[in-house]
């Protein structure tokens, strides 16, 4: 552990920062539950398997259920802010973890910078509705990353304190609505419909498998902060499971109410009629509640996608430090804060990078949500998928060469094969159905995918440099810093 004397730069993070309630909140921001609920889901579920939603969701917590066992596993021998970058060196091999790296920092850069374009698309239309003014979209978003900056400069617990009021307002508001339709009974009572094997199988379940699985993206956060957490090898597992099945309960309760007030046989029909389905989440608060729980809904929107802005800005921040500090980057990414003991090098360069991308966005007139959010939160839901397939094959690796303390199998041996082989599948259908997902056409669709392999080779040939230059360093890849 390295201690900053005179000019030596620090390169810790903050110790004992955090605890089990903010973490788990920075999760389920980064989960972004009413961006989910408002923007995902309706479109899921038009172009999935329709009211069989619900039932995807359950099937979708169970996979992560099983992913979350070894990972939790391995979490008490890996505390590291490098997370699916240091599980996958440790387990795979250091060329695998370089390759991890880059995917990882792919990934949590372009979900950041993508939440960019809804972030000023809602904001600049909610100015222009209810305030009566003018602003363009990019002015929206410019701001916002102002902010973000800042918030990611300065010491952690700034953000989780400003995540903690706007992820409980997103809930209190999409809980009422649900309680109103179930006192209403719905459009045509209370059913089960939507688990009924012949509606889950229904549709296109594929297609409605990725929508639910891509709202989960960020739960996986928790070993992020673990070396900043109170009592990492309590907390982090304990913040993984508690998260998940928060998330899952919410998703599946609150779609199942979206359902059940459509009326199973029409929510299709009704969401297929709609010029923009993210709005339907908003007619149903006019008709089951009141027009102030659906301004409430619209403002907490915003603050959920600018809740989630700030998770991912965290992610992206601390993979360039871990990378950086451990050799992969260039060591000034591994440098933190005196003060804040932040990883403030890798908050600039994220900022700079949404700078860049979103500034070449506005240059070209692309639309915020249909090119900008589209493209990259799609492509970074690639890169989440196939780092959690990693990282279940290195939990299976890692344990066939260290002892496990008091693990059972199921934990370090089939949970882990069968997440990897569900996560697999999970990660083919998306690559396959891109297009759809991205609304892009097939060439430009495919070229996106192909930014996963260009990255992950960029990482292995980063790797292998470093075992040239230093292969103390390059053995010692995402290696416990506790």
């Amino acid at each position: 552990m390295s201690v900053t004397t005179g000019n030596t730069p620090s390169t810790e993070l903050r110790k004992g920062t955090l605890g089990l309630g903010f973490i788990i909140f920075f999760v389920i921001s980064a989960a972004g539950p009413l961006v989910a609920i408002a923007g995902g889901f309706p479109i899921g579920i038009m172009l999935g398997n329709g009211a069989g939603t619900p039932a995807l969701l359950i099937a979708t917590v169970a996979i992560l259920l099983m992913f979350s066992a070894g990972y939790t596993a391995m979490s008490r021998y890996i505390t590291n802010a490098g997370g699916f970058y240091a599980f996958t060196a440790r387990g795979l091999g250091g060329k695998a973890g370089g390759a991890a790296a880059l995917l990882a920092l792919l990934g949590y850069n372009t979900m950041q910078i993508g939440l960019y374009g809804m972030f000023g698309a809602v904001s600049s239309g909610f100015l222009s509705m209810h305030l009566g003014v003018t602003m363009p979209w990019w002015a929206c978003s410019l701001v916002a990353m102002a902010s973000i900056g800042i918030f990611g400069y300065r010491q952690i617990d700034l953000s989780a304190k400003v995540l903690s009021l706007l992820v409980f307002g997103e809930y209190v508001v999409v809980l009422i609505l649900d309680v109103a339709i179930l006192r209403h009974g719905g459009a045509s009572g209370l059913n089960a419909t939507s688990f009924a094997p012949h509606v889950f199988l229904g549709g296109a379940p594929a297609i409605g498998f990725l929508f639910c699985f891509a709202s989960f993206v960020g739960f996986e956060a928790t070993t992020i902060y673990s070396e900043e957490a109170k009592d990492p090898h309590r907390t982090v597992p304990l913040a993984t499971y508690i998260s998940v099945l928060l998330i899952g309960g919410f998703y599946a309760f609150s779609v199942w109410c979206m359902v059940i007030g459509a009326g199973s046989d029409q929510v299709v029909k009704i969401l297929t009629g709609l010029s923009d389905p993210t709005t339907f989440l908003y007619t149903l608060s006019d008709r089951y509640a009141n027009s102030t729980l659906t301004g409430a809904m619209s403002v907490l929107f915003i603050t959920s996608v600018y809740a989630g802005l700030l998770a991912f800005h965290n992610s992206a921040a601390r993979y360039f430090y871990a990378a950086g500090r451990e050799g992969l980057l260039p060591q000034r990414l591994g440098y933190t804060h005196r003060r804040h003991s932040s990883p403030h090098v890798g908050s600039l360069l994220q900022t700079v990078l949404a700078l860049l991308v979103v500034t070449i966005f506005i240059i070209t007139g692309a639309d915020p949500v249909l090119t900008l959010f589209s493209w990259l939160t799609n492509v970074a839901t690639l890169c989440i998928i196939a780092l959690m397939a990693l990282s279940s094959v290195a939990v299976f690796m890692f344990f066939l060469t260290h002892e496990a303390r008091d693990e059972g199998v199921w934990r370090i041996r089939i949970l882990p094969i069968l997440s990897g082989l569900a996560l697999s599948v999970v990660l083919a259908l998306a690559i396959i159905n891109f297009p759809l997902l991205t609304g892009a056409r097939a060439g430009l669709s495919y070229g996106l995918t192909a930014l996963l392999p260009v990255f992950a080779v960029i990482g292995v040939l980063a790797a292998s440099a470093l075992k040239r230059r230093d292969p103390a360093a390059f053995n010692q890849l995402g290696s416990s810093r506790l």
